[in-house]
């Protein structure tokens, strides 16, 4: 059997082979459904919503370290699970002494109260964290 190279006139064939372009959609279809789990950074929690938001500025200068309160009140830091507050501070004093400008973001569960949110960030002042801002979910009007 002998192979096509054209028409009848011995042109070059111009039909398009389709299946290396799947083949690579695919693989690039299966990176990104991996990674995007990867994201999010912290634990998943549900954030307070707000109105009156203050946007981060564009050019931030470093990245912030996440902190994160469950519902079930257990602290993460990025995610890694601390049970109690003097784990939590030895952790954030290991960062704040190799970063001493690095900042926190705090994301707690909004079916929280004040005081279990006030007490991580008692323990992120004390461990040498500058300020420390809350993450919220800004309200859609």
């Amino acid at each position: 059997m002998a192979m096509a190279a054209g028409g009848s006139k011995g042109g070059v064939k111009s039909d398009i082979n389709v299946t290396p372009l799947v083949d690579v959609v695919l693989v690039l279809l299966i990176i990104f459904m991996v990674v995007t789990p990867m994201l999010q950074r912290g634990k998943d929690v549900r954030l307070p919503k707000a109105e009156n938001i203050t946007k981060e500025k564009e050019g931030a200068a470093s990245d912030p370290i996440i902190l994160s309160v469950t519902p079930d009140k257990k602290m993460w830091v990025e995610s890694d699970a601390y049970p109690d507050e003097a784990g939590l501070e030895a952790r954030l004093k290991d960062v704040f002494t190799k970063e001493p400008g690095r900042r926190v973001l705090l994301k707690g569960d909004d079916s929280l109260s004040f005081e279990d949110v006030r007490k991580v960030m008692k323990v992120a002042n004390t461990a040498g964290a500058k300020t420390v801002a809350l993450g919220v979910e800004e309200l859609k009007q």
